[in-house]
C-alpha cells in the first residue's frame, strides 16, 4: 500500500476503516481533537479517534474543497453539514519520511458544529 495523502483520501472515501487506519499512522501519531482538550498519542488511540470523526461526519456531505501542500505538511479544508448546521474545517496532516501520519489536527467552525460534532462523536465511540 502507497502511503501518504493519497492513502489518506482512500481511507476517507472507505469509510475510514480501521485496518487501513492503523496501516496510515506511525506508532507515534498524534491526534488534536477539536473537541478533546487533551492530545491523543499512540497508533492505536488516533486511530480509533480519527475513526470515530470519520463516523460522525461520514454521512454529512463531508467534501474536501482545497488542498495545500508543501513537501510532508498538507492542510485539507473541508465543509459538511451535520444535523442541518453547515460546517466548515481544516484537517493539517503531517507525514514522515515513510509517508505515515504522524500528526493530525481537525479545526472546525463554527462553535454549534463543533459541538454537534463532539456529540456525534462521543455517540461513535460509545459503539466501540
Amino acid at each position: 500500500m502507497r502511503f501518504g495523502l493519497a492513502a489518506w483520501h482512500r481511507a476517507m472515501l472507505a469509510g475510514c476503516p480501521d485496518e487501513l487506519l492503523i496501516d496510515l499512522l506511525a506508532d507515534e501519531a498524534v491526534f488534536h481533537s477539536p473537541v478533546l482538550h487533551t492530545p491523543q498519542q499512540g497508533k492505536e488511540a488516533v486511530a480509533l479517534h480519527l475513526g470515530a470523526i470519520c463516523r460522525a461526519i461520514g454521512t454529512t456531505g463531508f467534501t474536501y474543497v482545497r488542498e495545500l501542500v508543501d513537501g510532508p505538511e498538507a492542510a485539507l479544508e473541508f465543509t459538511a453539514q451535520i444535523d442541518g448546521v453547515e460546517m466548515s474545517g481544516v484537517h493539517l496532516i503531517r507525514f514522515n519520511l515513510e509517508g505515515r501520519i504522524v500528526d493530525f489536527t481537525v479545526l472546525v467552525r463554527p462553535f454549534d458544529a463543533a459541538d454537534r460534532l463532539w456529540r456525534k462523536m462521543a455517540e461513535a465511540l460509545q459503539d466501540e
